[in-house]
């Protein structure tokens, strides 16, 4: 078995890996591409990383994680906010297939060009359905809205019901999205159909900058 092989075999066994389609798209791509040189040698434990710019990888628990929680099925449209090292963004394009789409916005050009170098040493892999831009997502996309699902890959001061993110949703939607401070945070869980929240986890992600993330000091 590859060390690929058991970092999913340990996420299944934890329980934090139950979709088959997330379990196939994790095993399909490869995490060590999207990891900087000098982690690779680790890329397959339970660790987050920095990818420059004050930016991190979240630790495979946390990914795995929120694509469980987001629910994802092929043909859906889903809107990533903070697309990053690339990684996530290449799960989901992977798990929607042909049929789906997903928009996926980096704040940071660093980070953009990062993203797409990694995302093109995949492309063989994954289906024509990703759109990728460089701008400041902090307040959803709404050119591309509805959605089906919103996953936000860094922290929001909060997540209300009459935010631009909500309003963006389809009326079965769903968000997924880190919610706190710089010291304690939550995964929350956003249901547009009963209109809920609910915390799912303690994390701790970099904060959503933008017009729409927190203020600086």
């Amino acid at each position: 078995m590859s060390e690929l092989e058991m970092m999913v075999a340990r996420l299944r066994t934890m329980g934090f890996l139950k979709s088959e389609q997330a379990e196939k798209a994790m095993l399909t791509i490869d995490r060590a591409i999207f990891i900087p040189n000098e982690y690779k040698s680790l890329a397959y434990s339970d660790n987050a990383f920095p990818i420059g710019y004050g930016q991190t990888i979240s630790a495979p628990t946390v990914v795995s994680f929120m694509l469980d929680k987001l629910e994802l099925k092929p043909g859906m449209k889903i809107l990533e906010v903070g697309t990053g090292s690339g990684y996530n963004a290449a799960l989901i394009s992977h798990i929607l297939g042909v049929r789906g789409k997903l928009i996926s916005i980096e704040i940071l050009p660093q980070l953009y060009d990062l993203a797409k170098k990694n995302l093109s040493k995949v492309a063989s892999l994954l289906p024509n359905n990703l759109t990728m831009l460089c701008m400041d997502g902090s307040e959803g996309y709404e050119k591309e809205a509805l959605y089906d699902r919103i996953v936000i890959t860094a922290a929001m001061p909060s997540l209300e019901f009459n935010s631009p993110f909500v309003k963006q949703l389809k009326k079965d939607g769903k968000i997924v999205a880190p919610v706190g401070n710089s010291w304690s945070q939550n995964l929350i869980l956003y249901d547009n159909k009963t209109r809920t929240s609910q915390r799912v986890l303690s994390v701790m992600f970099v904060p959503l900058v933008g017009k729409g993330g927190f203020k600086p000091d």
